[in-house]
C-alpha cells in the first residue's frame, strides 16, 4: 500500500501475520509517522530505509492521521518543494487512470 501524507510517503507491505514493514525513501518519512519506530537502512533496496511494526501499531497511527486532516486541498497542504513538485507528478500520471 502506497501512503502519500503531506509530510511523508510510506510504502506498507506484510512482513508475517503479525508485522508489516513500513518503506519508504527518506528516513524521517517514517520518524515522522512513527517517532519510536526503529528505522533500518537498506541501501541496496528499492526503498532506502524500513522499519518491522506491528499490524495493529500501524492502523492505528494511520487512522488517528486519516482522522486529523484539517485541509480542503490534499496538494496545497503540502509544504517541502521537491515533495509537493513529486506528487503533483504522480497526481498528473494518476490522472490517466480517470474515465
Amino acid at each position: 500500500m502506497w501512503i502519500y501524507m503531506n509530510d511523508s510517503f510510506l510504502s506498507i507491505i506484510e512482513n508475517d501475520e503479525l508485522h508489516l514493514t513500513v518503506r519508504a525513501r527518506r528516513k524521517e518519512d517514517i520518524e515522522r509517522v512513527f517517532p519510536d519506530a526503529s528505522v533500518l537502512e537498506t541501501p541496496d533496496r528499492d526503498y532506502r530505509y524500513r522499519a518491522v511494526m506491528k499490524r495493529n501499531d500501524v492502523a492505528i497511527v494511520i487512522a488517528k492521521r486519516i482522522m486529523g486532516i484539517d485541509y480542503y486541498n490534499f496538494k496545497d497542504s503540502v509544504k517541502e518543494y521537491d515533495r509537493k513538485h513529486v506528487y503533483s507528478e504522480v497526481w498528473g500520471e494518476t490522472l490517466k487512470l480517470q474515465k
